[in-house]
């Protein structure tokens, strides 16, 4: 037994009740459960729990609400805002070997699966079925389910299939004193008193640990249209906008736009090539999918002749290949090689009104330029579900100005009556920042929230609220 094992209380139950592999201590637990994609301060947990199963994690949770042990849930890590990120005093909790895919319900078109699966492992799943899982995140090779949930993820294809919150019917959770709810309905109507799934969605496991989920799969799309188009301003991009989704109704799948700066900057990158020529305003990729392999290209390719008869279009290139759409969408998933090009920069995913868009990109423009000059700015989002991502960097100045930043751009959500977190949550790292976003009732009635379901505290404490 370990020094750390003799004066552990916590330590020596959990022990006693679990069999000796499901917990690591020290070097054992491995610097990947320090900290999370954020990087920031990595402290190794206490303890790192590892439960296969549903039983074992409300064995663990009731043995560390006994002893008052804060408990940090964690999943693939992926987080941007430190929502996985443990304290040296606090318990990590793993899903990552709860990772079982059922079967697909093919009647009812859902598909029941264990918190820690990988999310690419649950859309290959429900492919092979003839369906789609309409959750789709850039990190979907190393995300998983459970973590998606806990911050309510969306995505490249929210336009069309929602939120996290949209693509499930039902949820087991396991609360902080480790009594088990399971309500794993594959309804779509079940208006059966409250719907508690809701409480737990986006919760940031603060509330609760979600353990099994049934997802609502949709129709797997037999045919893909995709386009990069060249625009004038966002004026024309938010027509066009209006237009897709008045011809192409509930196929058009993603929406994605980029300011010159980011197009400018992703396409010197090595292996990042423009399939446009010269300079424009606006940049955006365009994506539909459907099942009318008649109909469908004739009604994409219409959308764009309307939209190029309306000025709204400088240029077009329209993908005549898988390869073709895979090299549009490599330049916008560019944003990965950001890590490596800037790496003091300071990242935000935010939400505005899309008619205040346009008023928030000036507003940080002129801000940071003022305080800042020639500094690195760049913006690209998803516009459809009025999702804004902005990136700020001050060259040589190893991240010095990050909280400055941060102000600047909050206090420019806060003006236009913004979200401060689109879909990654608040975690730690945005904590500070929530009042800029949710009135002090609406804080009030999370804390209550909270000390109902985790009186004591010990689920991810410092994270939300």
């Amino acid at each position: 037994m370990t020094h750390a094992l003799q004066h552990s209380p916590v330590l020596q139950a959990l022990l006693a009740a679990l069999p000796a592999d499901r917990i690591r201590l020290g070097d054992a637990i491995g610097a990947r459960h320090h900290t999370d994609w954020t990087r920031m301060d990595p402290q190794c947990p206490l303890a790192l729990l590892l439960p296969r199963n549903t039983e074992e994690v409300s064995t663990m949770l009731r043995i560390c609400h006994a002893h008052r042990q804060p408990v940090v849930a964690q999943g693939g890590l992926t987080g941007l805002v430190g929502g996985a990120h443990p304290q040296a005093h606090e318990v990590a909790l793993s899903l990552e070997r709860m990772n079982a895919i059922g079967e697909v319900d093919v009647s009812g078109g859902t598909l029941t699966v264990q918190a820690g699966a990988i999310l690419e492992s649950v859309q290959q799943a429900a492919e092979a079925a003839g369906f789609c899982c309409g959750l789709d995140i850039g990190a979907r090779g190393s995300c998983t389910l459970g973590g998606n949930i806990a911050t309510n993820a969306g995505g490249n294809r929210v336009i069309r299939y929602g939120m996290a919150r949209d693509n499930l019917l039902g949820l087991e959770v396991v609360l902080a004193d480790g009594t088990v709810v399971s309500s794993l309905n594959k309804m779509i109507k079940n208006n059966s008193g409250y719907d508690l799934k809701h409480l737990f969605i986006g919760s940031e496991g603060t509330l609760g640990i979600v353990t099994q989920a049934v997802l609502r799969l949709h129709p797997l799309p037999s045919t893909t249209q995709c386009a990069l188009l060249a625009l004038p301003d966002l004026d024309a991009a938010l027509k066009v906008l209006r237009e897709a989704r008045a011809r192409l109704g509930g196929s058009l799948s993603a929406f994605e736009v980029m300011w010159p700066n980011f197009y400018e900057f992703v396409t010197r990158l090595p292996g990042v090539d423009s399939p446009l020529q010269g300079q424009h305003g606006m940049y955006l990729l365009l994506e539909a999918q459907g099942g009318d392999e008649a109909q469908d290209g004739a009604r994409f390719e219409q959308l764009l002749s309307h939209c190029l008869e309306q000025g709204w279009l400088a240029d077009a290139a329209i993908a005549q290949s898988m390869q073709d759409q895979q090299r549009f969408w490599h330049l916008r998933d560019a944003v990965a090689e950001f890590p490596v090009h800037l790496p003091h920069r300071s990242t935000f995913d935010v939400s505005f009104p899309l008619d205040g868009m346009a008023q928030a990109v000036q507003q940080v423009e002129a801000s940071a330029e003022a305080a800042w000059p020639g500094c690195t700015r760049m913006y690209f989002g998803h516009l459809g579900d009025n999702n804004l991502h902005i990136v700020i960097d001050v060259p040589g100045t190893q991240g010095s100005h990050a909280p400055a930043i941060e102000q600047l751009v909050y206090d420019c959500v806060g003006a236009l009556q913004g979200a401060v977190s689109a879909e990654h949550g608040i975690g730690r790292k945005k904590r500070q920042h929530l009042a800029v976003t949710r009135s002090p009732e609406e804080i009030a009635l999370m804390h209550t929230l909270k000390q109902a379901l985790d009186p004591l505290g010990i689920l991810n404490p410092g994270k939300v609220l």
